[in-house]
């Protein structure tokens, strides 16, 4: 498991390169405020949207994850485990005001950008808000 990326997955490196030509700018991996060893894959800090991209083994993906059959009991736990973390992530961000994103690494990357922006749109990001063409408001 050690050998997994953890960071910089191919997913990861799509989505944001592909976000990047439109000319958003975001930080990456950055630490989840008050949530130890939780970071983000890509974050808009002033639009307060936080992004992850979720691998469809390690996150349990309801389309595609092929438990191990070995050692079952303790991946069912793993995978268990996993989700509540997720889900605790994301109330807790949408307790301090941000919205978390979740993108399958399995989505095609125009659908998760779409979302991404999307998201960016309803926050009141003027790139976003030209490029889903709705007009910016007059205090951004």
């Amino acid at each position: 498991m050690l050998a997994q990326s953890i960071r910089n997955t191919a997913p990861e490196m799509a989505l944001r390169r592909a976000l990047h030509a439109l000319g958003f700018r975001y930080r990456v991996d950055l630490p989840l405020p008050g949530m130890r060893r939780r970071r983000s894959d890509v974050t808009f800090v002033r639009w307060r949207t936080v992004v992850f991209v979720q691998g469809c083994f390690w996150h349990a993906c309801p389309q595609h994850l092929r438990a191990p059959v070995h050692n079952a009991e303790w991946w069912r736990e793993k995978f268990e485990g996993n989700v509540r973390r997720d889900t605790d992530s994301d109330t807790r961000l949408v307790r301090m005001g941000c919205v978390p994103l979740r993108i399958w690494e399995h989505e095609v990357i125009d659908a998760a950008v779409g979302k991404v922006v999307r998201a960016l749109g309803e926050q009141g990001h003027p790139r976003a808000l030209r490029i889903l063409g709705a007009a910016a408001p007059a205090s951004v």
